[in-house]
């Protein structure tokens, strides 16, 4: 059964660590999970969701990664595990979240990581001191994904701090599939936009500038080898993984 770690309330509402001997949990409603944590093995993503979204490693693999949205910090802590000298940056609206993030979900520390505390929109006009490889976007609130994450001023923001052969991973949810102006915001900007879908009702974008022309049988063999090293497999993942339209 879970127990409250701690709970913290600020001006968009709860946030609150739950934990029980093999799980910790973070959470900003009630019935929401917008983090959970396998304690014994951190790296290891446990929600659907940001499984998915590392397909975009079979595309690339960084030096330097940007996450709009901490949550937990658990892609983070993936990203940090697997990709031995990549740089990663995280800008996180809410200092309570980047505190129970630091305290109870196992962070790295180093040079290798940086976490902002900043509107990301706003930051992303600032401009990043260095452009990035890839940018995962996965802005949630307590009521829902953030709406602003899918306009087209956001997706040009995220276009400039993209190195020119860079790509953009986008957590939408399945009713964000009917909306055809989030692809028609993208097609502008990226030459290979792939999506996918999980049993969670998440809709997963994975945008390139520049296409990837590796055959299916290649993207197979990658994941079946970056899967051993994630402690869950890409697979079904892939499987679902389609191109879109340009």
């Amino acid at each position: 059964m879970m127990q409250t770690l701690d709970s913290r309330t600020d001006e968009w509402g709860v946030v609150t660590v739950k934990d029980d001997s093999v799980y910790r949990v973070l959470s900003f409603g009630a019935g929401d999970e917008q983090s959970r944590l396998l304690k014994h093995q951190p790296h290891w993503l446990q929600h659907e969701y940001a499984q998915a979204m590392l397909l975009v490693l079979l595309f690339k693999t960084p030096a330097r990664v940007l996450l709009l949205g901490l949550g937990g910090g658990c892609l983070a802590t993936a990203l940090h595990y697997q990709l031995k000298g990549v740089h990663i940056t995280a800008v996180e609206l809410r200092s309570s979240v980047i505190e129970l993030a630091t305290k109870y979900f196992y962070l790295p520390y180093g040079k290798r990581m940086q976490i902002i505390q900043a509107e990301a929109n706003n930051w992303l006009q600032t401009g990043v001191e260095r452009k990035v490889d890839i940018i995962f976007t996965d802005l949630y609130q307590a009521q829902g994904a953030d709406q602003g994450q899918f306009h087209a001023t956001f997706i040009e923001n995220c276009v400039k701090q993209l190195k020119l052969d860079g790509w953009l991973v986008i957590n939408a949810w399945m009713e964000h599939q009917n909306d055809t102006s989030l692809l028609d915001d993208l097609k502008p900007y990226f030459s290979d936009i792939r999506t996918t879908h999980t049993s969670s009702h998440n809709w997963i974008i994975i945008a390139g500038r520049v296409p990837n022309t590796d055959t299916h049988q290649t993207l197979k063999q990658k994941a079946h080898e970056l899967s051993k090293a994630l402690g869950f497999s890409l697979s079904a993942h892939l499987n679902r993984l389609s191109c879109e339209s340009l």
